[in-house]
């Protein structure tokens, strides 16, 4: 469901931009909804990835947008190298916005989508462990273009509206490319516009794939980009059935687009903690992952963005039921949950590292023929103390989060406040 929403979201962007270009907004919404079946519908993984490397190629649209409106490189260079906040976030509750512009730029830079995505696009490829650090290289520099492009779209916006009326009162993205017109010019604006549907049309189509793949798994169907439509119905059906729906719901009149949007945010943040977790459960299996399991520094390292993330998680639940949310909470929250994982590493910190060092002299040789054993061959799970009360905390958390959040939604969709 989560995804399914998500996608409403990327349709809602195509649809922003081809209101702003001028464009009929169900002639587009449609031609891009078919686009995307057809990119991966080939039956050609490699066809399917050459299409997407393109639109990643598109999304250098925002470099000659960011040299026209010159934003000041030095300053952001400066607040780059040494982060800070206006002193006035300090003063009249302004803690909680700023706290709540970083959730969000969080919330849609890591999605729990992601994360399958990741592997099994990763098997798709058909690539053996030893191309692991191929990949690994591949996600840093995918990672170094998203953070640099991120910050010079930040950039261009302010750069754009300070000293203006709408510097403040973001509306959504259209706002943004009529603005750009209007102080920077109709080319910033129509190459904002067009890069934001490249972006748009990448992400409808890798949370497509993913909700595709991670079905695929579960229900044990054929799934791979490597068969043609007639080889994998179930599959292809899943990844077009999903485009189909957020295309019409976007646009059926009168359908709650601001709604879905906040929603998708929302249950992002609840969900994301929980799959991380489960994630980093299955990266210290050692009969799954063998060689390749976790060491205790990257555990140290990853229950660190565990937590921050989980912290994130509590905070963006809470604002969203209680929007006029303290920064003296927000604080407390930060603080308590540093404390509490303080706490947890130091009463259950890691495997011992003499252990450590045995799996990783033995362990290492094995790396590049590692594969895991067939799943009815797999011993049961044996989970440890902390095991079992980090899957109660969580399952209490979703709970309670998601009910709380599901009823805040019905109440604003009915008309509620």
């Amino acid at each position: 469901m989560l995804n399914a929403l998500t996608i409403v979201t990327e349709f809602i962007g195509i649809s922003l931009a081809l209101g702003f270009l001028g464009v009929s907004k169900p002639l587009g919404v449609i031609i891009a909804a078919l686009l995307i079946m057809v990119a991966a519908g080939t039956g050609n993984f490699r066809r399917f990835e050459r299409f997407s490397l393109f639109l990643v190629v598109g999304s250098l649209l925002l470099v000659p947008v960011f040299m026209m409106v010159h934003p000041p490189v030095g300053q952001m260079l400066g607040d780059f190298l040494v982060p800070r906040l206006p002193q006035k976030s300090f003063q009249g509750g302004r803690l909680s916005e700023v706290m709540l512009l970083i959730i969000a730029i969080v919330g849609t830079t890591v999605a729990p989508w992601q994360l399958f995505f990741q592997q099994s696009y990763v098997i798709d490829k058909r690539i053996s462990p030893r191309f692991i650090p191929y990949e690994r290289a591949d996600l840093w520099i995918g990672i170094v273009f998203v953070t640099v492009g991120a910050v010079a779209l930040m950039a261009i916006a302010a750069a754009t509206f300070t000293g203006h009326p709408e510097f403040g009162a973001f509306s959504d993205a259209r706002g943004v490319a009529s603005g750009l017109e209007k102080y920077a010019g109709l080319v910033p604006a129509v190459l904002f516009a067009l890069a934001l549907i490249d972006a748009c049309i990448i992400g409808a189509a890798a949370v497509s794939l993913s909700t595709a793949y991670a079905i695929g798994d579960v229900v044990d169907l054929r799934h791979s980009l490597h068969r043609k439509p007639a080889e994998a119905k179930a599959f292809y059906s899943v990844y077009c059935g999903l485009i189909a729906v957020a295309a019409a719901l976007v646009l059926t009149p009168g359908t709650p687009l601001g709604l879905l949007t906040n929603a998708v945010q929302t249950l992002a943040g609840v969900l994301l903690p929980s799959a991380t977790v489960f994630l980093l459960l299955l990266c210290n299996d050692r009969a799954v992952l063998g060689p390749w399991a976790n060491t205790r520094g990257l555990n140290l390292f990853t229950g660190a963005v565990i937590a921050v993330l989980v912290m994130l998680s509590i905070i963006l639940t809470a604002s969203v039921l209680d929007p006029e949310i303290s920064g003296e909470t927000i604080v407390a929250v930060l603080v308590g949950g540093s404390l509490a994982a303080l706490v947890i590493y130091l009463t259950f910190g890691g495997i011992r590292p003499s252990v450590e060092a045995a799996v990783e002299r033995h362990g290492r040789p094995l790396r590049n023929t590692w594969r895991m054993p067939p799943l009815a061959e797999l011993p049961l799970r044996q989970l440890t103390t902390l095991n079992r009360v980090w899957l109660f905390v969580l399952r209490a958390y979703l709970i309670v989060a998601a009910g709380l959040v599901l009823l805040r939604i019905f109440t604003l969709a009915t008309g509620g406040t």
